[in-house]
Order: structure tokens, then sequence, then C-alpha cells
């Protein structure tokens, strides 16, 4: 079946961003001017994805209102005749059908996803975690949907990560399939040394079976006493097998401070406008350290 639908999960507080993300949501933090949901938005209609309904939380607005249409700021700029801002702004708006909810309270990102179960009824569907922005001419999603028209099973999009902090993040019982592709048979949230399968961690992007749901619904509480994806996942993973795709591109992790400045900085050097300008500064900014 062809995956068409999307869920971008938005809801956490941001809280390693703050104060910043005290009044602006880190989803919007805009990384060379543009805000980080939108290159999530745009990863997800560059891979065949339609129809995208982001999980928000009250006061996060901003995030609908940076995809709807703003006849003030439309009018102001055909005035001025600055038809490449005007198509920027009303671009935005034709990229996929956009749709929302809102997670009233934090419960995990297992709870997230949950709530977009009417939305996906009994279709599969891609993930694009909120806080993950991946840069990639060949773009992230479509190689997870890619695996999955190919083998048929949810996909999880992995990097290597040091083993001295895979604890932070989860750690998956792979074998090799070919290339960067690998069965997946079983899952660990946040392990233990003793506890860790391999260096290979989600981050950012997987693609899910309705199944995932009846899964989530027997699924306890995890970490924090919030429903845990990864605990379905392994679920998944060891009742029915799961892919995993070392994914193409650099990810860039939107609740944290040094990661986010790395984005702005790697992204800024490739800009055709003033990249070139911005390379020279940087050069000359590094003599003096």
């Amino acid at each position: 079946m062809k995956i068409t639908k999307a869920v971008i999960p938005a809801a956490g507080l941001g809280t390693r961003m703050l104060p910043v993300s005290k009044s602006v949501p880190k989803e919007m933090l805009p990384i060379d001017a543009k805000p980080a949901m939108q290159y999530l938005v745009e990863e997800a209609a560059k891979s065949g994805i339609t129809d995208i309904l982001i999980v928000s939380a009250l006061g996060k607005d901003a995030i609908e209102r940076h995809f709807t249409a703003c006849p003030q700021y439309e009018k102001k700029l055909i005035e001025s005749g600055k038809q490449e801002l005007y198509k920027s702004i009303t671009d935005i708006n034709k990229i996929a059908n956009i749709y929302y909810t809102y997670q009233h309270e934090a419960g995990g990102l297992g709870q997230a996803i949950r709530m977009a179960k009417e939305f996906v009824k009994d279709e599969p569907f891609a993930v694009l975690y909120g806080d993950d922005v991946v840069i990639s001419e060949n773009p992230a999603t479509g190689q997870l949907i890619k695996a999955y028209e190919k083998y048929g099973k949810s996909v999880a999009g992995v990097k290597s990560v040091p083993r001295e902090i895979i604890g932070k993040y989860c750690s998956l019982k792979v074998e090799n399939l070919e290339g960067n592709l690998y069965s997946v048979s079983d899952m660990i949230e946040k392990p233990k040394e003793n506890e860790i399968f391999s260096n290979l961690a989600i981050l950012g992007r997987v693609v899910l079976e309705p199944c995932i749901f009846d899964i989530l619904d027997r699924t306890p509480g995890g970490i924090g006493g919030e429903l845990q994806l990864t605990d379905a996942m392994a679920a998944l993973s060891r009742e029915s097998g799961m892919i995993a795709v070392e994914f193409e591109g650099t990810r860039y992790d939107m609740g944290n401070k040094l990661s986010y400045l790395c984005a702005n900085v790697e992204v800024a050097v490739n800009n055709p406008e003033y990249g070139e300008e911005f390379r020279k500064y940087l050069k000359e900014f590094v003599k003096s350290l």
C-alpha cells in the first residue's frame, strides 16, 4: 500500500531549549530563516506524503499560523514587487494537507501516536519526530518508505551512536540484510551497559503499520510513567520483525543547543544567496580563536 500519511509529534515543552522555548516552540526555531517544522513538512512532501497530522499542544499556535495563508503579508509583498518572498510564503500553504490535534498533557511519544489513530485509520504511515531535522538531498522519510515497499514491514530510521552515549537513546538488535538495511528483532529504550544490543539507535524517523495502535493499547507506561513508542516498537519487532534503514543525511536535534547552532552554521554555508560570504567570515573568525 502506498504511504501518503505522516504524523509529526510536536507537543513537548522543549525544556532543554529554555528560555527561548518558553515563548517560541522549539519546532519553530529557525534554521537559516526557515522554521524547523517547515523542514519536516517539506521532507514529508518530497517523500510522497500528501496528508500530515501535527500533534501539537496549547500555546504552540505559531505552528498552525505558519502554514496558514496570511493575506496581510501577501498583499504587502505583491505591492512591493517582492515576488520571490511572496512565493516563499504562499508555497508553504500548498505543501500538503495539514491537520492538527492537541495533546493536552504530557503522556509520552506513544500517547501522541495513539491520538493519530482516526487520522491514520488502517493505513501504514510515517512518523517524523518534531525534535529531529534531517538535511539530505535524498529525503530520509522517502528512504524508509522505499524499504517498506520492498519488505512490507515497519521501518526504523537509524544512525550509529557512540557507545558511551547510547544509553540516552535506544539500542536495536539487528542483522544486516544488505548495504544499509537491517532486520530488527528487538530494541530497548535507554539501555544500561549490559543491555546494549548494538550502536544503532532510532533517530527521528519511522514508518509504522496500523497494528502499532493495538500494541500501544496493551503497552504499559515506561520511563517516567509515560507511554513510550519504543516499547511498543520493541514488542512489534519481537512479534513480527521490523526493518532498519541507516539513512543518508545529517540529523540535528532541535532540543539540543549545540546541535541547533551546528545546524544553522552548516546549512548557512550552503545558502546560495550568502553562503560564500558566510564561509569567508567563518574562516576569518576561526583565526581569532
